[in-house]
């Protein structure tokens, strides 16, 4: 799916106020470029994808996210607005097939519910891009987990970490629902977050300070496609081009979201000491 550079060209040009030879100028390519890309005519290099929006990101226009809500607000009833992040881009058709088994709640699609949240995972990728999503929740079966005990257990059991417990009566209560569903809301889980949770398997914090733990982090809500019925109720409305400039942002804006998120899950870890229960008195 290639990106909606013959619109946004002429959106960003006229947002801006510049002519097509201003506009030229300013990116330093031949008129005749802009006035083809903007007709259709032809289709730029990435490099010059990279220039023109990374020109409108630099000029303070926030594109993606404005799209986003521009999204959210033409939305039919119900529907619900999300993203997917990319490292090398969609080939082909969704499947489920295509992802890995090892990931928060095995194969399927992830998607994020907020464009910020989504791109900061992906932006240390040089060809990492977003896409916008519309889904139709209508006539399927969905789970939804919150911070606790539940959603961390089915997170480490998806990841191999709790092979010594899978005949515990509690984790197939959890387990046998999500295998029953379409598609599953819960927490984003990233690298942070498994090595915290990989502490309270390994019994060193309890499910109390886990949870608090994990809550400090605050990256947002997943939406995890696990059925080939789910797959048919998500439509792609755009791919969104991240440009260089848009990446730099976010991999600082990162850097200084996990250094709170390290100093809040500190300090859960201290005021939650002795509160709570350890795996082996949860799992037994």
């Amino acid at each position: 799916m290639v990106y909606n550079i013959q619109e946004d060209l002429s959106l960003i040009r006229e947002f801006f106020k510049l002519s097509q030879e201003e506009f030229a100028k300013t990116l330093g390519v031949d008129k005749i470029t802009i006035i083809r890309t903007e007709k259709g005519e032809s289709y730029p290099r990435i490099e010059l994808i990279d220039k023109i929006y990374d020109f409108c990101f630099k000029k303070g226009l926030r594109l993606n996210l404005q799209k986003e809500m521009m999204y959210k607000d033409d939305l039919k009833r119900n529907h619900i607005l999300l993203t997917h992040a990319s490292k090398n881009g969609i080939e082909g058709n969704i499947s489920i097939d295509k992802s890995r088994s090892n990931n928060d709640f095995g194969k399927g699609f992830y998607c994020g519910d907020s464009y910020e949240k989504s791109v900061s995972f992906v932006c240390r990728f040089p060809d990492s891009s977003i896409y916008l999503i519309d889904f139709d929740p209508s006539n399927l079966k969905g789970i939804k987990f919150e911070v606790n005990t539940e959603w961390m257990l089915a997170i480490a059991y998806f990841r191999g970490r709790l092979e010594n417990y899978k005949n515990s009566n509690l984790l197939q209560k959890i387990i046998t629902p999500i295998s029953q569903a379409d598609y599953i809301i819960a927490p984003i889980a990233d690298n942070r977050m498994f090595q915290i949770i990989d502490t309270f398997i390994d019994g060193e914090i309890t499910d109390e300070q886990c949870k608090h733990c994990l809550a400090a982090t605050n990256l947002g809500m997943q939406y995890v496609f696990i059925s080939d019925k789910s797959i048919e109720h998500i439509v792609i409305l755009e791919h969104c081009f991240v440009s260089t400039s848009e990446k730099e942002y976010y991999k600082k804006q990162q850097i200084e979201f996990q250094k709170l998120g390290s100093d809040k899950s500190k300090l859960a870890r201290i005021q939650y000491r002795g509160k709570g229960k350890y795996i082996e008195e949860i799992l037994v």
